[in-house]
């Protein structure tokens, strides 16, 4: 296994830790990454003893490229060399209270520090003393489960799910990120288990999600969440979407995979991830807008205004950023129908115009998400809506290198309009104002000053200013 830790650092510690007389690990993750081919910077290293003393001897050894933080609190200590982190820790032992996931820590063995690992693949350890350099320390096969493309608990998944729950998503996690399958005890005991989830903060459910979120196929992690019961409990509202109904005869499609179906396919085309949460979220209104009309069979009238106006709350509740970035998700949750609309009909110049303006920069990415919002099963129609995408697509070009529109301000300000007509601060500037910028979206004159100051003095005249 030496071959696996060319790198230099794992020399460096291994002189310090003989130094010290400890036994000393690379353990987690980063080992479990090696056999996956994965590429991992952060590396976690279990020392039988004190992780900070071996960090600090660790830092003095490397010298001034490297920087040492100690977390004296937790017992812990972080050196950073260029692009790589590596986190020392005492090796230890855990007991759990019922309403914490916090547990109550002691020193402990190398075989205390795995049997609290949360699946069998992180409990891989590679010893890094000079004498057993690079030997494979596996207690529970995880070499097996690796190669099986397996997630167990090395221990009751009952009492590993109880006493942290994250494990829980975590586990729900790998399985996206990785491919692979939970063991079927550790899928029931996460069902079983699964009301301890409240004891997690939003913040940790947050980032799993997020995590979730950036896998190559997220809708792998949001199954196994709905399936187990997570999701009602984290995120009613997209449990929500789950389920078809039919009346008189007439279905509507089950917008839950609808919906992971986009998020799927988007997903190949951008690493956004409020890109991403916007598919999530793009039909969250539809459950509170469905409607049954017996002239125009199922509705969803106004789901993507009704959705926009969900998302704070749901940012809020959730934990995630109620700044720019849930504007953003806004923003395209609330336009996600346009361009739809306008590739089904004639592609006006001035409906180009209107959706150029409210768009904004964000214009790509708002035709990237409708593009993944096409998921019929009849592949004719599919054709049609990507041919009509491409029209849409090439007058979104002409129209923004002709009329400017993108992000425009009406060429004439409330200042001039002020000046002009002697007007104080009042309704009537914001209304010619209105108007000249209405003028410009719909074509009727060309985005210029002359122009528009021109129409400025018709507007005025016909409001008698």
């Amino acid at each position: 296994m030496q071959e696996h830790l060319h790198d230099k650092i794992f020399h460096i510690i291994s002189g310090a830790a003989d130094e010290l007389g400890k036994e000393c690990y690379v353990i987690g993750g980063y080992v479990r990454d090696i056999f996956l081919k994965r590429e991992s910077k952060d590396i976690d290293v279990v020392v039988v003893g004190s992780g900070i003393e071996l960090a600090e001897l660790v830092a003095r050894k490397l010298g001034k490229k490297a920087s040492l933080t100690v977390f004296k609190n937790f017992g812990t200590a972080q050196v950073k060399l260029n692009d790589l982190e590596v986190e020392f820790v005492g090796a230890r032992r855990e007991s759990y209270q019922r309403d914490s996931r916090k547990p109550i820590v002691e020193d402990g063995t190398l075989e205390d520090d795995q049997n609290r690992r949360d699946f069998t693949i992180n409990a891989l350890a590679l010893c890094l003393n000079k004498a057993r350099f690079g030997e494979l320390v596996d207690p529970f096969n995880g070499m097996t489960d690796l190669q099986n493309f397996v997630l167990r608990t090395p221990l009751n998944p009952d009492i590993t799910f109880s006493d942290d729950p994250l494990r829980m998503m975590r586990g729900i996690r790998f399985s996206a990120q990785l491919g692979f399958f939970l063991e079927s005890n550790t899928f029931d005991a996460i069902i079983r288990n699964k009301e301890r989830i409240e004891i997690i903060s939003k913040e940790r459910i947050a980032d799993e999600l997020n995590k979730i979120m950036m896998s190559r196929k997220p809708s792998v992690g949001f199954i196994l969440l709905e399936k187990t019961g997570l999701l009602e409990l984290i995120f009613p509202e997209v449990l929500a979407l789950k389920g078809a109904e039919t009346k008189d005869g007439i279905g509507h499609k089950d917008n839950f995979y609808h919906t992971l179906a986009v998020l799927d396919e988007l997903c190949q085309h951008t690493d956004n991830l409020w890109l991403r949460w916007a598919a999530l979220l793009h039909d969250i209104g539809k459950p509170r807008t469905k409607r049954f009309d017996p002239r125009l069979g199922w509705t969803f009238h106004n789901h993507n205004f009704v959705g926009e106006k969900m998302i704070p709350e749901i940012f809020r509740k959730m934990k995630l950023p109620t700044n720019e970035k849930m504007k953003y998700v806004q923003k395209m949750v609330s336009l996600h129908m346009r361009p739809i609309v306008l590739s089904e009909d004639e592609v006006t110049d001035s409906a180009v115009r209107r959706l150029l303006f409210d768009a904004g920069d964000d214009i790509d990415d708002l035709m990237m998400l409708c593009e993944a919002d096409i998921t019929s099963k009849n592949p004719e129609k599919v054709k049609r809506f990507r041919a009509n995408f491409q029209l849409v697509r090439q007058k979104l070009k002409e129209i923004e290198e002709k009329d400017r529109v993108r992000n425009f301000q009406p060429p004439i300000s409330g200042q001039e309009i002020m000046d002009t007509f002697n007007l104080p601060a009042c309704a009537t500037v914001g209304d010619i104002k209105m108007r000249i910028k209405e003028a410009i979206l719909d074509g009727i004159i060309p985005n210029e000053h002359e122009a528009a100051r021109q129409y400025m003095f018709e507007v005025a005249k016909e409001l008698g200013v």
